[in-house]
């Protein structure tokens, strides 16, 4: 079933219609909302949040050709969200309140924020390489690169997303492009 059936099918309550929705979009929804993160501690919760906002909203979409624009504004809004609040409630650890463990008060742990060993092993050199110089660019330069290069997404769909022109886009890449190139020209043969 071709994409625009697809959403029709999920707008009129068909679960299946709606699971099989979210199923082709999964990956992508994860993939962008993962290169957009500096860290990824919580692209999990993130991704699932923005499931559920499709599979919540989908009746209001007026213009099928335009879920996948449609998507990604909900992507974003689901991305900043998440820093607006992290913003409010900072992380602190206190030096003053460290304690000796014992059975009564156990050990205090640290959330390691390091890329575990399962993430090392899925993720070849050269790829991790790549996605930290993408997760180093500049905010405006990262997401023109996730829509762009690894959505697909044409210029002018980048624009509407953003609330730019297309010409701002064009620039933001080729400059994003740059940086890339400088970053990675030992790993470019």
């Amino acid at each position: 079933m071709d994409l625009f059936a697809l959403v029709e099918e999920a707008q009129t309550s068909n679960l299946a219609a709606m699971e099989e929705l979210l199923k082709r979009h999964e990956g992508l929804v994860f993939s962008t909302l993962y290169h957009l993160k500096a860290n990824s501690e919580n692209v999990d919760d993130l991704a699932q949040e923005v499931m559920m906002r499709i599979a919540k909203s989908i009746k209001m979409l007026k213009q099928k050709e335009y879920f996948k624009i449609w998507m990604n504004h909900i992507i974003y809004n689901v991305f900043y969200d998440d820093l607006r609040k992290k913003k409010r409630r900072p992380v602190v650890l206190s030096i003053d309140n460290f304690y000796e463990e014992t059975p009564e008060t156990p050990q205090k742990e640290i959330e390691d924020t390091t890329i575990h060993p399962d993430e090392k092993m899925k993720n070849s050199e050269l790829d991790l390489i790549i996605r930290n110089a993408i997760r180093d660019l500049e905010e405006h330069f990262r997401e023109v690169v996730v829509l762009r290069e690894l959505q697909g997404l044409s210029y002018e769909q980048i624009a509407r997303i953003l609330d730019t022109n297309v010409g701002t886009v064009k620039s933001r890449i080729a400059r994003a492009r740059t940086k890339l190139q400088a970053k990675l020209k030992d790993y470019i043969e």
